[in-house]
């Protein structure tokens, strides 16, 4: 097993892209990045941590590439944004890749190059290729959010415009 982490905003709308495929073992909410050890959400949603809300995915890289992850990652976010994702404004829904082996930060670093190549995009891309740094797994409550809690998931996703972005974009 191998892992992967990856920030796009609020960390509930990350888990769903990648869960029910062959080969993701476990996807986990949480934070990494900033200087507050084991920070709480009410700490991190303040923005004065430095943390970044994020998705830590352990995958089997023989039934699911690394490669693969990054392909359904970048089309979950607006990679131009550097105030955060969509609604949620703030350091703490900035996007980066978080890169555990230099494989990882090479193949991070391609695809960014490849989506600034496309042109889909106006605006540079500003979405950090950075190294994995220690993870923090956010409360209980945060975990599969969207199964526990499925009417005000469905009602915020739809409020953030993630979704009509994405549609549009993507």
């Amino acid at each position: 097993m191998e892992q992967a982490m990856f920030a796009g905003g609020c960390f509930w709308c990350m888990v769903t892209p990648f869960e029910d495929l062959p080969g993701i073992h476990e996807i986990v909410s949480g934070y990494t990045g900033g200087q507050t050890d084991n920070p709480t959400y009410e700490e991190v949603k303040t923005g004065t941590t430095g943390h970044y809300e994020v998705v830590q995915i352990t995958y089997d890289p023989a039934l699911f590439s690394y490669e693969k992850l990054l392909e359904l990652y970048w089309p979950q976010i607006d990679p131009t944004d550097d105030g955060g994702q969509f609604q949620d404004r703030g350091t703490q829904y900035r996007t980066a890749i978080f890169y555990y082996t230099e494989e990882q930060r090479l193949a991070a670093l391609a695809t960014k190059a490849a989506v600034t190549i496309s042109r889909r995009f106006l605006s540079p891309i500003v979405t950090e290729i950075l190294p994995a740094s220690t993870f923090y797994r956010a409360e209980e409550y945060h975990q599969d959010y969207h199964k526990k809690s499925p009417k005000h998931y469905k009602e915020d996703r739809e409020q953030s415009g993630r979704d009509a972005f994405l549609e549009k974009n993507w």
